[in-house]
């Protein structure tokens, strides 16, 4: 699945993704490929991206924190998700 994370200042990531963790307001929940459609608004935590390869530019690679070669943390304070058709765009404060 596609996933695209975008920040006021910015297009933070956009990719190819096996899953993505994020922090709902009522609990953290994860969204894998051909997931149901859904829009949800998030609290303040860590989104967890997992996927096989990672392209981040220099301008927003010191935003996200590696665990290792196929996990990358970004933490927010709230945002906003989307998913349909296969394509996941958080929007993130």
């Amino acid at each position: 699945m596609i996933l695209e994370i975008v920040s006021p200042e910015a297009k933070l990531f956009s990719g190819e993704v096996t899953s993505v963790h994020l922090p709902g307001i009522s609990g953290s929940f994860q969204i894998l490929n051909n997931h149901a459609p859904i829009v949800s608004t998030l609290g303040a935590g860590l989104v967890k991206i997992t996927a096989t390869t990672f392209d981040f530019g220099k301008e927003v690679a010191d935003k996200f924190t590696k665990l290792n070669d196929q996990n990358f943390t970004l933490g927010i304070q709230s945002g906003t998700i989307e998913m349909k058709d296969n394509k996941v765009i958080v929007l993130v404060d």
